[in-house]
């Protein structure tokens, strides 16, 4: 196979990650059914005769109501038997996913609502069935038994070994060459499910009634983007239902965001130095306290002022009542959208960070005290596309807090080609894929030397694609440029 031209692409195309494969390419023979009208006697002697372990159920226009599996001889067992209506032990509303859906987007699909097969679909027509196991069979990581643990851990401490597990598992998939936009994934949502179990293990010991509240995740967290490196960036919003006003609601909710941010802390994820978390009485606010402060923020000038905002623009409702994050957001976009002069204030800051580019193409090192010849891959790499992805969100009214997503969609809502998006895309999440690589490497984790990196010891295929990533980067910030007459 000849190179592509384009480094980039070259890097691309030869990226088979199992994981990334679509969900289709995992189906391995077309969906046997049966009708509404069988008995489970019936659908057993077809799974026999077909060697299979489940059936899907269809109804008279052939569309899937249900699926039966070896897991459902249980209930048959206890129940009617053989002769039972396939419809009363069928399971209902199976999980069902597109065919292009990327594997590993099928595995958290199945973890999250604890279904071991998905139905596959193409143009809403069932092509196969795929299996816990034809998934989880592609990388032997058990992912789905260290999210069941995560799940069913009793104290803190058993949390922080599981933490840790979570690290060394990540550090064996990029060994393993998977793709950083899976890892990336992966990473934010066993973080989300250690974080949600620290939650519901410590709201326990606080007693308080007739308040609606939500855990924030802000930052890398909130856009599902972290690496090893990660601290905490969080808040909580809330909602009183009785005669308690907010400050006497933010009292009680305070020493309880204080402990999970301790505890968060002793399973590996340090504080925030900066303190943007949900113990700071700044950041555990009313619905109304929040439009309040984001108001605040949307009529500030200051560029230091709007940096530090700028992390709580990709929140994310982690854990509680998902009605009051749903209201501050679509109330956030339309402000917002309301306010050209904001968004040309953040387009105006996001252009102060360029790609580390020097003179005929050669990286542009800016060194550090011990670390000279050195690139910030965080500040100088990430930073350009994070921000640029969420000002081209955030002018079209947007919901995606990802970067990929707002990019992609910032494309389909005319911002660019998709073409263009999809090469802004890939280079970033090339440039995540090095930070995760090196990382991996390192022994400890400081704040600067985990996204510091040193061009000329990478490879020179490395070296070539990280220079296309920065000149994609530079490209999206002169559209930036140009739609803000900057």
């Amino acid at each position: 196979m000849t190179a592509p031209d384009n480094p980039l692409e070259w890097r691309l195309a030869g990226d088979h990650q199992t994981l990334a494969r679509p969900l289709r390419t995992l189906v391995r023979r077309p969906p046997v059914v049966c009708g509404e009208g069988s008995t489970v006697g019936e659908a057993l002697a077809v799974m026999h005769a077909e060697e299979i372990g489940s059936i899907v159920i269809v109804d008279a226009q052939s569309r899937p109501v249900g699926i039966f599996t070896e897991r459902d001889l249980v209930g048959v067992a206890l129940g009617a038997g053989l002769g039972q209506p396939i419809a009363e032990a069928m399971t209902r509303d199976p999980l069902g996913l597109p065919g292009h859906t990327p594997a590993y987007e099928a595995a958290l699909a199945m973890i999250d609502h604890r279904f071991r097969h998905v139905l596959v679909t193409d143009a809403d027509a069932l092509v196969g069935v795929v299996s816990e196991r034809d998934v989880f069979s592609l990388q032997r990581f058990g992912l789905g038994e260290l999210t069941m643990e995560i799940r069913l851990a009793r104290d803190v401490d058993a949390l922080g070994g599981l933490a840790e597990r979570v690290r060394r598992l990540t550090r064996l998939l990029v060994l393993q060459g998977v793709a950083a936009e899976q890892l990336t994934t992966f990473v934010s949502v066993l973080n989300d499910r250690i974080c949600q179990r620290i939650i519901e293990l410590l709201r326990n010991r606080h007693s308080w009634e007739r308040i609606g509240w939500c855990w924030l995740a802000f930052g890398s967290e909130g856009r599902l983007e972290q690496t090893f490196a990660t601290d905490q960036d969080n808040g909580l919003i809330f909602e009183s239902h009785g005669e308690a006003g907010p400050s006497e609601v933010r009292a009680r909710l305070v020493p309880f965001a204080r402990e999970v941010n301790e505890a968060l802390d002793a399973c590996g994820y340090p504080l925030c130095k900066g303190n943007v978390m949900a113990s700071n009485p700044e950041l555990c606010l009313s619905v109304a306290e929040w439009k309040a402060k984001m108001e605040g923020w949307l009529h500030n000038s200051d560029p230091k002022a709007l940096l530090d905002a700028s992390i709580c623009f990709d929140f994310r409702g982690l854990h509680g009542d998902g009605r009051l994050v749903a209201e501050l957001r679509d109330w956030f976009l339309g402000a917002t959208r309301a306010r050209p002069n904001f968004l040309r204030l953040m387009a105006e800051n996001a252009l102060q960070t360029r790609p580390p580019l020097g003179k005929w193409r050669g990286f542009a090192t800016e060194g550090a005290p011990n670390e000279p010849k050195t690139i910030n891959l965080k500040l100088y790499g990430v930073r350009p596309f994070v921000d640029t992805a969420r000002i081209l969100a955030l002018a079209r009214g947007l919901p995606q807090t990802t970067t990929a997503e707002r990019l992609r969609a910032a494309s389909a809502a005319g911002a660019m080609p998709r073409d263009e998006a999809e090469a802004a895309v890939a280079s970033f999440f090339f440039i995540q894929g090095v930070r995760l690589r090196h990382q991996a490497a390192l022994e400890t984790l400081s704040d600067d030397s985990a996204n510091r990196i040193e061009p000329a010891l990478l490879n020179e295929l490395d070296r070539r694609t990280l220079k296309e990533a920065f000149r994609i980067a530079g490209e999206l910030q002169s559209r930036l440029a140009l739609d803000y007459q900057l």
